[in-house]
């Protein structure tokens, strides 16, 4: 009773302050380390933070956030064990799949999208991507994106590439290349940048998530696990960036 009625009394406040972010970042962290300490098999975390993403999607439409962006797997995470990265891209699969005729989607018209170097990813995953952007790619009262294969430096690198060649094909003079050319070409191109950027489990940096588009995004760091994150935490969340002055580097 206490818990709801800290809820119901976040939400009403943050319902009247308004100025709401319009595009938030969440870095997923601490699946692992939660079933650890629980003495869980790993994969029980991964399969909760999964679960726990859904709930945070209620949320956010809650509120009428209308981007998410969720940092799910990043290129470095290959650098894990054979098995774990395993588990992960055959729950990766069935997410992804479980999102074509999901009722809630075609409700409340969510496209999602993934961010990130497909070609990193087994074919099956990508494939599985590739459903479910095209079943939601008309939708447009919520936007899901989820960042996946995804390293921000690697973007960055792809993008100057594509630049490069334009340059080198004649098609863009090198006069021209500015902010805008930039972002075209990174793989958020038709994206607003992140608001507000919320990061689980305790610790306080990017890891590469969305480098360029979050160079005035507010930062929050939260000390509760993924899979323990809960909606008080991100009502927290939100109201504490709504107490915020935005400067934009002014």
């Amino acid at each position: 009773m206490v818990s709801n009625y800290y809820e119901n009394r976040l939400f009403r406040r943050i319902k009247k302050r308004g100025n709401l972010p319009n595009h938030i970042g969440i870095i997923l962290d601490g699946n692992r380390r939660y079933a650890s300490e629980r003495e869980m098999i790993l994969d029980r975390g991964h399969i909760l933070g999964a679960k726990k993403l859904e709930q945070v999607l209620d949320w956010a439409r809650e509120l009428g956030i209308q981007y998410i962006t969720v940092y799910a797997f990043s290129k470095e995470n290959f650098d894990r064990s054979k098995e774990e990265i395993e588990t992960l891209m055959k729950l990766f699969e069935s997410k992804f799949n479980e999102i074509i005729g999901d009722n809630r989607v075609d409700k409340h018209e969510i496209r999602v999208n993934a961010v990130g170097d497909m070609d990193s990813l087994p074919p099956e995953v990508v494939s599985a991507i590739r459903r479910a952007e095209e079943a939601t790619k008309e939708y447009d009262n919520y936007f899901l994106n989820i960042a996946i294969g995804y390293s921000g430096r690697q973007e960055l690198v792809n993008a100057v590439r594509k630049i490069c060649k334009s340059v080198k094909d004649d098609e863009l003079d090198i006069e021209d290349i500015n902010k805008d050319v930039i972002e075209e070409n990174l793989y958020t191109a038709d994206l607003p940048d992140p608001d507000l950027i919320i990061r689980t489990s305790g610790e306080e940096r990017l890891s590469g998530f969305l480098l360029w588009q979050s160079a005035y995004s507010e930062l929050y760091f939260c000390e509760a696990y993924w899979p323990e994150f809960d909606k008080i935490n991100f009502f927290q969340a939100v109201s504490n960036f709504q107490e915020r002055e935005r400067r934009y580097g002014r």
